[in-house]
C-alpha cells in the first residue's frame, strides 16, 4: 500500500511529538524527581543542624523547660510538614513532634552512619512509617561530644506532588508548543503539500492527453515556478501536436498532388487513351512531377537534418564568390524571364566563418525565391557589406512582394501564401524554413523587409573570418 507524502509527514509529525512527550516523561520526570529530593534534603539538613545547635546546651546538663522545647519543635515541624524526632545515642526517641507519642520508642538497629556520604535516605525509616519518606540527621554535640541526634522524616507524597505540579506546567508548555507547531503543519500543507497535489494532478492530466489543462499554483517560490514551467511545457507540446497534425496533413498534400498527376499520366498511357504520339510530352510532365517529389523529400530531409545538433562544418571562405557563383547558376532561368542580377560588394573579398555548403543553399534559396516572385524584365540586387565583426548579405527584388499579415508566417514550414501558390503551383513551402534553420544555427539572425506590389528583401549576417 502506496502512501502519499502528506500521510509520511503527518505520520512523523505524531512520532515527533509523541516521542517528544515520552522523552519529556521519562527524563524530565526523573531530573525532577531528584532535584526536588536534593534540594528539600539540603533544606531539611539545615534545619536539622540549626535545631541540633539549639538545643546542644539541654544535653550538657543546662536545665530547660521540656514543654518548651517540645512547643518550639512542633511548630517548626507543622512549618517544614515533616516530623522532628530528637534520640539520644543508643536511638531512644526522647522527644517528637506528636506530642510525645513516639517518646522511649527505641529505633532497632539504629546507626547515624548509615547514610555514608548522602545527607539523606529515603524508606520507612525502619518500618515506623506506612509510606517512603525523606529522612536526614544530624548530631547533637558539645565539648566535643555526642549526645544525641536530630532526625527530621519529610512524607515523600509532598515531594510527588510538588514534582506533579512541576510535570504538569511542563507537560502544559510542551502541549502549548505542541499546538503552535501546527502552525508548520498549515504552512506545509497550504504552500507544499496542496500545490504539489494541483502538480500531480496536473501531470496525470497531461499524461492523460488532457495538454489544456491549467495548473494554478499562483505562487513566486519554486512550486509556483515549477507549474508555470509544466503549464509552458503543455502549451508547447499542445503547438507540438498541432504542428505534427499540420505537417502530416501537408506533406500528404503536398505528395498527393504529383502522385496523382503520375498515375493519371501513366494509366493513360497504359490504357490508350493517351496515344503513342503524345507519349513523350506527358512522360516529360511525369518526369517533371517527380522532380518536384524528389526536391520535396530533400527538402524534407535537410530540415530533418538541420533539427540535429553539431551538424554544422564551419570553415573560412569569400562569401563574394559565394554569392557570384550561385547566381550564375540562374543563369537560364533569369534568361526566359529576362532578369538580370545586380552585385554590390563593399570589399574584393570578404572571408566568412561559416557552413560553407548550407550558405551556398540559404543564397539558393533567395535568390529562387525573388525569381519565382519578379516580373520579367526586372532586377535582382545583392549586396554584401561589411559592418564591425560581421558582413551583412541582402537579396532584393521588385517583384509582387509579401502581404503584411503573411510576413510573420512565410517562415513556417508548408506554409505558402494564395500569391506564391497562383505564382508557382510546384513550391514545396519548405525553403524558408530551411533558410531560417540553417542562419539561426550559425547563432545569426535573418530579416524581410516587404510591401505588397513593391517587392521584398531578405537581409542576414554571417561572423567575419578570423584575421589569426
Amino acid at each position: 500500500m502506496t502512501r502519499s507524502l502528506y500521510s509520511k509527514f503527518i505520520l512523523g509529525y505524531l512520532i515527533f511529538g509523541l516521542l517528544g512527550f515520552l522523552t519529556i516523561a521519562t527524563f524530565s520526570s526523573r531530573m525532577v524527581r531528584e532535584h526536588l529530593v536534593q534540594e528539600r534534603a539540603d533544606a531539611l539538613y539545615d534545619e536539622a543542624h540549626m535545631i541540633a545547635a539549639s538545643y546542644s546546651n539541654m544535653y550538657q546538663g543546662e536545665r530547660q523547660d521540656a514543654a518548651e522545647v517540645s512547643t518550639q519543635i512542633r511548630i517548626l515541624a507543622q512549618y517544614l510538614r515533616a516530623e522532628i524526632w530528637i534520640v539520644n545515642r543508643q536511638g531512644t526517641i526522647i522527644m517528637d513532634s506528636l506530642g510525645g507519642s513516639r517518646v522511649q520508642t527505641r529505633v532497632e538497629e539504629f546507626d547515624p552512619t548509615a547514610l555514608g556520604n548522602r545527607s539523606y535516605s529515603i524508606g520507612n525509616y525502619y518500618g515506623f512509617f506506612e509510606g517512603n519518606v525523606l529522612s536526614v540527621s544530624a548530631p547533637i554535640t558539645g565539648n566535643y561530644n555526642t549526645y544525641g541526634y536530630v532526625l527530621i522524616h519529610l512524607p515523600m507524597s509532598q515531594i510527588s506532588s510538588s514534582q506533579d505540579s512541576i510535570l504538569t506546567i511542563l507537560y502544559l508548555t510542551a502541549a502549548m508548543l505542541f499546538g503552535l507547531s501546527l502552525i508548520i503543519l498549515f504552512v506545509f500543507t497550504q504552500t507544499v503539500y496542496l500545490p504539489l497535489r494541483k502538480i500531480n494532478e496536473g501531470a496525470n492530466e497531461y499524461a492523460a492527453g488532457n495538454l489544456d489543462y491549467r495548473i494554478d499554483v499562483p505562487t513566486h517560490d519554486e512550486m509556483g515556478y515549477l507549474a508555470a514551467t509544466l503549464n509552458y511545457m503543455s502549451d508547447e507540446l499542445g503547438k507540438m501536436e498541432e504542428y505534427q497534425k499540420n505537417f502530416i496533413a501537408n506533406v500528404s498534400h503536398d505528395f498527393r498532388s504529383p502522385l496523382t498527376s503520375i498515375k493519371g499520366y501513366l494509366e493513360a498511357i497504359l490504357d490508350g487513351t493517351i496515344p503513342p504520339e503524345m507519349y513523350e510530352k506527358y512522360l516529360s510532365r511525369v518526369i517533371s512531377e517527380t522532380e518536384r517529389l524528389h526536391k520535396l523529400t530533400e527538402s524534407m530531409l535537410t530540415l530533418n537534418s538541420l533539427d540535429a545538433k553539431g551538424y554544422l562544418s564551419r570553415t573560412n571562405f569569400d562569401i563574394n564568390r559565394v554569392i557570384k557563383d550561385t547566381a550564375a547558376s540562374f543563369e537560364g532561368t533569369c534568361g526566359a524571364k529576362n532578369i538580370r542580377f545586380e552585385l554590390t560588394f563593399s570589399d574584393t573579398i570578404q572571408m566568412v566563418f561559416a557552413d560553407m555548403g548550407k550558405i551556398q543553399q540559404v543564397m539558393y534559396n533567395l535568390i529562387d525565391n525573388a525569381i519565382k516572385f519578379s516580373h520579367p524584365d526586372s532586377t535582382i540586387y545583392i549586396q554584401a557589406s561589411s559592418r564591425y565583426e560581421k558582413i551583412f548579405i541582402s537579396v532584393k527584388d521588385t517583384g509582387i512582394g509579401i502581404p503584411k499579415d503573411s510576413i510573420k508566417k512565410i517562415w513556417e514550414r508548408f506554409y505558402k501564401t494564395d500569391l506564391s501558390r497562383g505564382k508557382d503551383k510546384r513550391g514545396t513551402g519548405l525553403g524558408l524554413s530551411i533558410v531560417k534553420e540553417i542562419i539561426q544555427a550559425h547563432g545569426e539572425n535573418i530579416d524581410v523587409i516587404s510591401t505588397e506590389g513593391v517587392g521584398t528583401e531578405f537581409i542576414f549576417s554571417l561572423p567575419k573570418a578570423s584575421s589569426l
